[in-house]
């Protein structure tokens, strides 16, 4: 399997789609649909995401699908395209950014390719098994902050799943006070790319998908960084719960989320 040239068609597909919903946006508009509390889908989140397995079907076609909108139901023995149409609904609907496409590829359980392109700024992240991390055609890499208290750390507030409310607005107080502070964008995806390429230092969410952080979660190990779930375990795709950060603080600031949300 050559992930490297894989990869960079998935880049190009993920630029294209961008292109289409921006284009059908200005044509059509938005036909919004209310999933659960707070949780939107338009009909361009399913006219996205049917592209973009209509186009990734070719690539390797004994490939399964695990898509937030479910427009197909098959699952891969081997390969598995993780895929979210548009991640950052909310943003989308309301006209802010960011909001992104993800698409990560899973090879046995295990992300080989991983691509966001976040629309508003047309920035394109992506990797591949083997390669480095990417931003536009540049190489990127996590930050060098040294310290949590030297970080700017990233986050998704709790939308419609409360359970661990009290715990999270404790963790985002003591965070608030002792980093450089605490940024909330409304994409997980777009999160994760910017911990890979440097701009936050740290993230941590729960009430996660694995179409959410699958593409996110691989650019910010293949950058450098660290990955985890909220125990320091490797359950952070289907686990809902997610750290990432720099080596240089991760340990430091997991023992920090943990104290608060387990």
């Amino acid at each position: 399997m050559n992930y490297h040239e894989i990869c960079l068609q998935v880049k190009d597909l993920a630029r294209r789609t961008g292109l289409f919903i921006k284009q059908e946006r200005e044509k059509s508009g938005l036909n919004i649909e209310v999933k659960g509390k707070n949780d939107f889908v338009t009909q361009l989140d399913k006219a996205a995401e049917k592209k973009l397995i209509t186009e990734l079907l070719p690539l390797i076609p004994e490939a399964g699908f695990i898509a937030e909108e479910k427009s197909v139901d098959k699952q891969g023995d081997v390969y598995n395209w993780i895929i979210d149409p548009i991640d950052g609904t909310t943003n989308f609907i309301h006209g802010l950014t960011p909001h992104a496409i993800s698409i990560a590829l899973q090879e046995k359980g295990e992300t080989v390719i991983g691509v966001v392109y976040e629309m508003g700024r047309d920035e394109c992240f992506y990797s591949w098994k083997g390669g480095a991390a990417f931003l536009n055609g540049e190489t990127i890499s996590v930050s060098s902050a040294g310290s949590v208290a030297e970080g700017l750390i990233a986050t998704g507030f709790p939308y419609s799943n409360y359970a661990l409310l009290d715990r999270f607005m404790q963790s985002l107080e003591y965070f608030m006070r002792n980093t450089h502070g605490v940024r909330r964008l409304g994409s997980a995806a777009t999160d994760l790319a910017y911990v890979a390429c440097g701009r936050f230092d740290a993230f941590y969410e729960y009430n996660l998908k694995a179409w959410d952080v699958a593409a996110g979660a691989f650019l910010v190990q293949q950058a450098g960084g660290c990955v985890s779930d909220f125990s320091g375990e490797d359950n952070y795709l289907f686990g809902q719960e997610m750290v990432a950060g720099n080596k240089a603080i991760f340990n430091e600031f997991l023992t920090d989320v943990k104290r608060f949300m387990k």
